[in-house]
């Protein structure tokens, strides 16, 4: 996962550049993955949802989400390429 990885901001789509300041998108990237953990009670209900957009206050660390999308790296740049599916469930 590029959060994992220390490469975050490849994550934003290039079109989306110029709607939001970098430290912005790495605080909506780390809430959406504070929202998609694999275990129910450890994400955030909606108004804590709220709370941690509205705020600058320090986030809990996001633990692996409940489903990712896994790509090979000799694909990357190809058009045919393609993502694996993975769930923990």
């Amino acid at each position: 996962m590029l959060w994992f990885n220390g490469i975050p901001l490849e994550l934003i789509d290039e079109c989306f550049a110029d709607s939001c300041t970098p430290s912005e998108a790495l605080r909506f990237i780390h809430v959406a993955l504070l929202c998609v953990q694999q275990r129910p009670e450890d994400r955030p209900d909606m108004s804590s949802v709220v709370q941690m957009l509205r705020s600058e206050n320090p986030l809990p660390r996001p633990k692996q989400p409940g489903f990712f999308m896994v790509s090979n790296p000799s694909e990357k740049d190809t058009s045919s390429n393609k993502n694996q599916s993975c769930s923990a469930n």
